[in-house]
């Protein structure tokens, strides 16, 4: 039972595991502090994050290589999170943050639990793109103040926009932080391929421009981390008020979806690269359990996060072993190393989560997004746009809407091609030679209605539409062979084309409809309309019905004297010589 709700280990390949874990561990550093102190919420917080959440998902995870932490997106939200918080309430306000913290992990265990891993990444690319283009910039313009040495004002986005002419007016004043968060950022961008792969950029960025700081302008004022406790966590208490707690539950909402998004695009990347398959149900109550318990310690949100899952798995990891490994080395860090930590300005940190809200906007997508389709690319610059301007909830939610509406106009212009009215032989659609004589022999007294593909409410009108034409004909032929799906709104279409055609003194034969589309036919009480000897199973079968009770026979005096029944129809419709005899018997 164990070994069912924690994630795989085995000791086989202990080497690779232990050496993707100490990699790992070596990039989280400088970015769990650079995202402590971006949120609002402390060095401190980022680094419980990093170590809680990457344990306890690595734990319980459905993942074995994926590494969890804070990430970019992840610590856009919770930075307006704690600023929301702190400003409703300034005493209490970090404690309900981190009660948010705690409620996005029940939803995400909820969701985990509930079996719905499965359904939570079928969101439109537009949506994704644009919302993590918007979180992007969204780093981008919180951290430009700090990367050159100057505090945001409170306010958010707008704030820090309307502050940059300050920001730039004040580089005099703070030309040690300024170069030393370029430098950084330096680091970051031309930093060589080659020794990228030996080493991290974001730890020469984070340990190069601290000695810099420490031996060229030690004589500066650079702001750096500020003290905090190397022992262990004090437990934060779920803090609740009357006017925040709907609020709260919102934001838990977000922070949880955004968290399960991106654990789940994640697992499949690391999934491509070790050739497996992950357990999105059990990766959500993993990934849950870690915030929830990062929450309770008063560390930040966190999920998958890619480069250090892929740093791990080319370094060697491939169990949940590597996972732990990171955690436990970071763990180490939070309680004996924590005070070398102390030197590092707080210009670099910028530096290294603004490079990260560079990495984060999809610069591919945006490039060619005009070019594929305009609508597409709408929906993404709008989604972006609101994101960073508005609000991250109506962004994804109205993101959604629109690409849905979109998808399902396309939809049923699908449909609508796919429910044909025919009356004439040369019809293409008719297939066989044998239906096409029997289709001329009607002379224009038979319409066929013939629907193939998923029918649901985008065919409906359709189905509605060809009602108009009932009155010029003696026969209806329904033909349900190549129908796999029959919705409730499409069944009422037909339901209704049904009695109007008996309305009108036409007689009606269904072709097909077997398994759950008979079902459906049942539960509407369709197949009690029509006759059971109108009921067959090909359409040569019907057509010829038709063509013979058109010519004065009744459907019994040929059952009769072939001796059949009219569900059991002959079935051959590749045979064009039996169906020319028997419609010539009956024609006059």
């Amino acid at each position: 039972m164990l070994m069912q709700i924690t994630n795989r280990i085995h000791f086989r390949n202990i080497r690779g595991d232990i050496f993707g874990g100490v990699t790992a561990a070596v990039i989280a550093l400088p970015m769990a502090l650079a995202f402590g102190v971006a949120s609002g919420a402390g060095p401190a917080a980022g680094l419980w994050g990093a170590v809680l959440i990457g344990f306890f998902a690595a734990l319980f995870g459905g993942t074995p290589t994926l590494i969890s932490e804070p990430t970019g997106p992840m610590t856009v939200v919770m930075t307006a999170i704690v600023t929301k918080m702190t400003a409703a309430d300034p005493e209490q306000g970090l404690y309900m943050a981190f009660t948010v913290v705690m409620l996005a992990g029940v939803f995400q265990i909820i969701l985990g639990s509930l079996k719905l891993g499965k359904y939570i990444t079928l969101m439109p690319y537009t949506v994704i793109s644009g919302f993590m283009s918007g979180i992007g910039l969204i780093l981008i313009v919180l951290q430009f103040g700090p990367l050159l040495g100057t505090e945001n004002p409170k306010g958010g986005v707008i704030a820090a926009l309307n502050n940059a002419p300050n920001v730039i007016g004040s580089l005099s004043s703070h030309t040690g932080e300024a170069i030393l968060g370029v430098l950084a950022v330096a680091v970051l961008f031309l930093m060589p391929s080659r020794l990228k792969k030996v080493v991290p950029p974001q730890l020469v960025a984070l340990i190069g421009c601290t000695l810099v700081s420490m031996f060229v302008f030690s004589g500066q004022n650079i702001k750096t981390i500020p003290e905090f406790s190397t022992g262990l966590p004090s437990l934060v208490i779920p803090t609740f008020t009357l006017a925040q707690t709907q609020t709260m539950i919102v934001n838990a909402l977000v922070l949880g979806m955004l968290g399960c998004i991106d654990a789940l695009l994640t697992a499949v990347i690391a999934d491509s690269l070790t050739q497996t398959q992950h357990n999105s149900n059990k990766e959500l109550i993993g990934q849950g359990i870690g915030n929830l318990i990062s929450g309770l310690c008063g560390g930040l949100p966190g999920a998958g996060a890619t480069m250090g899952t892929v740093v791990n798995i080319q370094s060697g990891g491939r169990t949940a072993l590597s996972g732990l490994s990171r955690a436990l080395i970071l763990l180490v860090v939070v309680l004996w190393a924590a005070p070398l930590t102390q030197n590092i300005p707080l210009a670099v940190l910028a530096g290294i989560a603004f490079k990260v809200g560079i990495d984060i906007i999809d610069w591919k997508f945006l490039k060619r997004a005009h070019k594929l389709s305009w609508k597409a690319a709408a929906i993404m610059y709008g989604v972006m746009l609101l994101t960073v301007f508005y609000d991250l909830i109506t962004a994804v939610g109205l993101g959604v809407f629109v690409a849905n509406i979109l998808t399902i106009e396309k939809l049923a212009d699908i449909q609508a091609d796919r429910v044909k009215a025919i009356d004439h032989p040369e019809d293409d659609t008719l297939a066989t030679q044998e239906a096409k004589h029997l289709m001329k022999e009607a002379n224009g007294r038979i319409i066929l209605l013939d629907l193939a593909g998923p029918m649901s409410f985008g065919a409906a009108k359709a189905i509605t539409q060809r009602q108009a034409i009932l009155d010029n004909y003696k026969m209806l032929v329904i033909d349900l062979t190549n129908v796999p799906l029959l919705g409730v709104t499409a069944t009422l279409a037909l339901e209704k084309t049904i009695d109007d055609a008996y309305g009108k003194g036409l007689e009606v034969f269904i072709v097909g409809g077997e398994g759950k589309i008979k079902e459906r036919l049942q539960k509407f009480n369709i197949l009690d309309r029509v006759p059971h000897q109108n009921r067959v199973k090909t359409r040569v079968a019907a057509l010829q019905l038709a063509v013979a009770s058109l010519n004065g026979y009744t459907i019994e005096q040929i059952q009769n004297e072939m001796g059949i029944n009219g569900s059991h129809f002959p079935e051959d419709d590749t045979n064009p010589s039996n169906g020319i005899a028997y419609s010539d018997r009956y024609s006059k």
